[in-house]
């Protein structure tokens, strides 16, 4: 069997789900091709332990494909306040108390009504696959993995599926994570950096209502972050469910994961700061390595690629999968350009355009999150100073604070100068 489109989207997930949407709304036929479709949701289901601080610039993105009023229905817990503080003593010692070196941004500073939203990945990939299978022009094919990608004289390219089946397209998108085939079988290359550190994410229930606030600490051995989710409901009165990230070497991760839920329990609570709110119950635990991977080439003849299977970033501040919509917003964009000039939807002029618009601004954000990666997780006085005294300054410069806030949510385009100077001056920190 041979199918023709217009083009194909290789992976199902949130980035390739609301490119087909966009995609479908302008009348552009698609197939959306995955080895399974989500499941169900399922309103008395513990929370996935997949969670995304999803930005204002993503939920407007996400709302004008019509999921955004999917995923409010299902779950989702706004976050008015973000605090971020070094827990490592200051080399000033009582000369700078711990207080200067704690930064809060909050909503209302920034006129918005919240900073953004936690939602578990499987509810905005179900949302979005709903906004999917109601687009006439969409065909969602499922059960099947991509086996081979060709690309011929004829203007069009061809993908072989593990049925037997072919697809036919002038274009393909490669949205199928870090680990993409379809990149490999294109032949794009990619830029990795691992990181010393592991993340592990453990869903918790704790005492109190919800919580409007995320925070983060800097520990020498990494980050240590809450993530606040919605009410436990009617089962667990008086509890809500939560988020921890832990970020540590891997051999220290490996003792948390394999201590039972009592002894870890009792070192969270040891190990974490004492504004946790108090914890009853531990449901889930997973780790994760953590790096740095970026293509060399976001296209390549009838290939384009989008989220994390052109990029993949520290997740220390949760932008990933922002980066990722802000992606297909970007390349649903200029393909409908495309469409309306009668291009091929595979023009190198269109194609070009997205990577100049898009590696840079992810390189930027990847580079960012290094430098505070870098800055946070060294203990040598000089660097630890600069951080406590840079974080005392974002403390008294509320509108330098701000701009790097509204930067983060999408409310706008450019770093502050300073920063952006700073980050422009460090293209090499991959390799520290």
């Amino acid at each position: 069997m041979n199918q023709a489109f217009d083009i194909i989207i290789v992976g199902a997930g949130m980035v390739g789900a609301a490119l087909a949407t966009g995609l479908g709304q302008q009348g552009i036929r698609v197939a959306l091709i995955d080895k399974a479709e989500p499941n169900a949701f399922d309103a008395s289901s513990h929370p996935d332990i997949r969670v995304s601080a999803l930005s204002a610039g993503s939920e407007r993105y996400l709302d004008s494909l019509g999921a955004w009023r999917a995923i409010l229905a299902m779950r989702a817990t706004p976050y008015r306040r973000l605090a971020v503080w070094d827990e490592t003593p200051s080399p000033l010692g009582r000369l700078l108390p711990p207080s200067l070196t704690e930064v809060e941004f909050s909503a209302d500073k920034l006129g918005a009504p919240h900073l953004g939203h936690i939602v578990e990945n499987s509810i905005t990939q179900q949302a979005l696959w709903q906004t999917a299978e109601a687009e006439p022009d969409v065909a969602l094919i499922t059960g099947r993995s991509l086996q081979g990608l060709t690309q011929d004289n004829k203007q069009r390219a061809r993908v072989a599926l593990d049925d037997g089946s072919e697809l036919e397209a002038q274009l393909v998108i490669g949205a199928d994570g870090a680990l993409s085939r379809v990149r490999e079988l294109a032949g794009i290359g990619v830029t990795r950096d691992q990181y010393q550190q592991q993340a592990m994410v453990v869903s918790v229930r704790y005492r109190g209502g919800v919580e409007d606030i995320t925070w983060q600490g800097f520990y020498p051995s990494g980050p240590r972050a809450f993530l606040p989710l919605h009410s436990a409901g009617e089962q667990h009165p008086g509890e809500c469910w939560g988020s921890l990230v832990w970020y540590d070497h891997p051999a220290r991760l490996a003792e948390l994961k394999a201590m039972d839920d009592a002894t870890l329990m009792a070192e969270i609570r040891k190990q974490f700061p004492a504004r946790l709110p108090v914890l009853t119950h531990i449901d889930a635990r997973a780790s994760f390595p953590i790096a740095r991977q970026h293509a060399k080439h976001y296209y390549l003849n009838r290939v384009v690629l989008a989220g994390d299977a052109a990029h993949t970033i520290n997740p220390l501040a949760g932008q990933g999968v922002n980066l990722g919509f802000q992606d297909a917003q970007c390349l649903q964009g200029l393909l409908k350009e495309a469409r309306r000039g009668g291009d091929d939807l595979a023009s190198e002029r269109w194609l070009a355009l997205y990577q100049r618009q898009r590696r840079p601004a992810n390189q930027r954000m990847m580079l960012t999150m290094d430098l505070f990666y870098h800055l946070f997780s060294n203990t040598r006085p000089p660097l630890h100073l600069a951080r406590n005294l840079g974080l005392g300054a974002a403390r008294a410069l509320p509108f330098a604070r701000n701009r790097v806030a509204r930067y983060a949510m999408g409310l706008d385009d450019q770093l502050p100068a300073p920063l952006q100077q700073m980050v422009n001056r460090l293209p090499g920190l991959g390799s520290l």
